[in-house]
């Protein structure tokens, strides 16, 4: 699943304004979790619309090994017949996860209250991420883990049939470890809770309970109480799986730093914990209308039109950073090209992704002629005031990372620059957004491969 291990150098470069529309991929985080609560489902789950890239794809390999039968049509369409909750068999290999960490961590709850032994492997970047804020609260329910030093992959998880409800505090803001709590809840005895001080993505809450399963949610004053009953009984659905918002940024972001640009972008999921980046981009001036909401499998759904405007610094609120949190990068783009110097924190889960996103983003940034500073949770960006950034020299290229967020988000930079901007590697954009390259050339901009 992971990318091939030859690189694939680009150059991105200016060629005039953005126009036309389009549609993203399907979101990822619902792609994700689609598939799994189908394979757990009993009878047979018809999903359209499913992001096909590496990582929503290694989800679908490892709940085949577990017994569950995936199957695309030529149309498109994705049919899964799941295994019922606790029918989870035992996988005869090791579950490749490449590089996605949703994979990786939502799986673990999934296999931790299943009485099978698991081995998850993946691709560099991944075995470098710690997975133990996923451990802590799955060992407290029972499972047992042998991880590579740091708490990292490979590692072995042995569940445990009957698992230990828990009632458990998130001491980060994270929809993953959440989920992965929840999913080892379902086959638990009894309620299973999580204590959210900081409302974050709620996808797995709305489609658990989509699919059949009792959950509750509570506001609280100390933040979102999520209360799911055990021992759950889901049922199949037809699911349509709305456009990824995090794939949209990159063109939000590229309309409004281009001169003369006018793209719309449909379909859009406009799920409140998924909208912090619109809301950035509105506070520093960004002309996005948004057009024909609607709802869809009970999501809110819009078209989302975008032209080029003047943009101006901000200091991006810190309460944003869990709605945006994959987003930073394609931020710090906008950014780039705002007048004064915007300062962007509050996002210290950045240092864990594919990579450390804020030294990277700081590097690539720097190389491509801008001043920046990095802090331990985020960068302050001197931006250019609309003008095209200086580009990299002849021979240099900035640094992926085997970050697929990181390679987008510079070859968006590169659409307004004098020289263009190379990417050392552009092949980690297949795990989440294969036709990235193909929309933007059809929008105008100018790509290039690079000879090594």
């Amino acid at each position: 699943m992971s990318h091939a291990p030859t690189p694939r150098p680009l150059r991105l470069a200016a060629a005039g304004p953005l126009t036309g529309a389009m549609t993203v991929p399907g979101d990822k985080s619902i792609s994700h979790r689609a598939l799994m609560f189908a394979g757990l489902a009993v009878g047979e789950s018809r999903i359209r619309g499913l992001l096909e890239g590496e990582d929503v794809l290694a989800t679908a390999a490892a709940l085949r090994a577990m017994g569950a039968t995936i199957e695309r049509s030529a149309e498109g369409e994705w049919r899964v017949h799941g295994v019922g909750v606790g029918g989870l068999l035992q996988p005869q290999v090791a579950l490749e996860m490449g590089n996605s960490g949703t994979s990786t961590r939502l799986l673990m709850g999934l296999v931790a209250s299943h009485p099978i032994v698991a081995t998850f492997t993946g691709d560099a970047s991944l075995s470098k991420r710690p997975m133990g804020r996923v451990i802590e609260p799955l060992a407290r329910m029972g499972a047992g883990f042998a991880a590579a030093p740091g708490d990292r992959l490979p590692l072995t998880l042995r569940g445990r049939c009957p698992a230990v409800p828990i009632d458990y505090t998130l001491p980060v803001a994270s929809a993953q470890v959440k989920s992965a709590v929840l999913l080892a809840g379902l086959n638990t005895p009894g309620i299973t809770r999580v204590r959210e001080p900081v409302p974050t993505r709620d996808h797995s809450e709305r489609m658990l309970r989509g699919f059949g399963a009792e959950l509750t949610v509570e506001e609280t004053g100390e933040g979102r109480v999520i209360s799911l009953h055990g021992e759950a009984e889901l049922r199949a659905q037809d699911i349509v799986v709305p456009g990824d918002p995090s794939s949209a940024g990159f063109w939000l972001v590229a309309a409004s730093i281009v001169p003369g640009s006018d793209v719309t972008v449909r379909n859009v999921l406009m799920n409140p914990t998924r909208t912090g980046l619109l809301t950035a981009l509105r506070l520093m001036g960004a002309s996005i209308e948004t057009m024909a909401e609607r709802e869809v499998g009970g999501e809110t759904v819009a078209d989302l039109r975008v032209r080029h405007a003047p943009l101006t610094a901000i200091e991006v609120p810190p309460d944003l950073a869990p709605s945006m949190i994959d987003e930073y990068p394609i931020l710090f783009v906008a950014a780039a090209f705002a007048r004064g110097t915007t300062v962007a924190r509050g996002a210290h889960e950045l240092r864990v992704k594919e990579s450390d996103r804020i030294a990277a983003m700081a590097a690539a940034l720097g190389l491509a002629g801008l001043t920046v500073r990095e802090h331990e949770d985020g960068l302050s960006i001197e931006g250019r005031d609309g003008d095209p950034l200086p580009g990299t020299a002849n021979g240099t290229t900035v640094a992926s990372l085997l970050d697929h967020r990181i390679a987008m988000s510079m070859a968006v930079a590169g659409m307004h620059s004098a020289r263009g901007i190379a990417i050392d590697d552009a092949a980690p954009i297949a795990t989440s957004y294969p036709t990235f390259l193909d929309t933007a050339t059809s929008l105008g901009a100018a790509t290039t491969w690079l000879n090594r």
